[in-house]
């Protein structure tokens, strides 16, 4: 089998040129913080459940990825001031997190971009194509995700507080 004939090829390609075309766009606008692709779906996870309490592990289980990596991905979204930790009346303990309000302009901004960006990726795909690759996109997820429940039945995948170097590219 060649390399350019695997399904991760093709996901990784897509989600590089994904990611790129994200940043050069919005570097191209003028006065927008450049937010991360992954700030940006974050973000935009707490924007649409702003009615409800989100915990660190909503984000790690609505986007498949591990603990350590979101501890770090959420301390930087809190330095640059999207987001804040907030105690929970009924267990101090517990720390909701919440957009600020320079949060709420950054996803306002960041999703229109998304929006234009979607578009463009898109163009010359009919509407029953696209719903194909979505239907194939979400099997192809629910697989990896039993195959790796499979491999890593007791254990988490990732040392807790083991940041990487590219989760700071998220």
């Amino acid at each position: 089998m060649e390399r350019k004939d695997t399904l991760g090829f093709w996901i990784k390609t897509l989600d590089n040129l994904f990611f790129r075309n994200v940043v050069a766009y919005e570097i191209s606008q003028e006065g927008v913080d450049e937010v991360t692709v992954m700030h940006g779906w974050i973000l935009g996870f707490l924007y649409e459940n702003q009615e409800r309490l989100v915990f660190q592990k909503d984000i790690e289980a609505e986007f498949s990825i591990a603990k350590s990596t979101v501890t770090c991905i959420v301390k930087l979204m809190e330095k640059k001031g999207y987001i804040r930790r907030e105690s929970v009346e009924s267990d101090g303990r517990l720390k909701k997190l919440a957009l600020t309000e320079l949060g709420r302009k950054i996803h306002e901004q960041h999703i229109s971009h998304v929006e234009v960006l979607e578009a463009q990726c898109k163009r010359n795909i009919t509407p029953e194509e696209i719903q194909s690759f979505l239907v194939v996109a979400e099997k192809l997820k629910r697989n990896l995700e039993e195959d790796l429940a499979s491999y890593y039945p007791k254990q988490r995948l990732m040392k807790k507080g083991n940041c990487r170097k590219e989760d700071s590219k998220w």
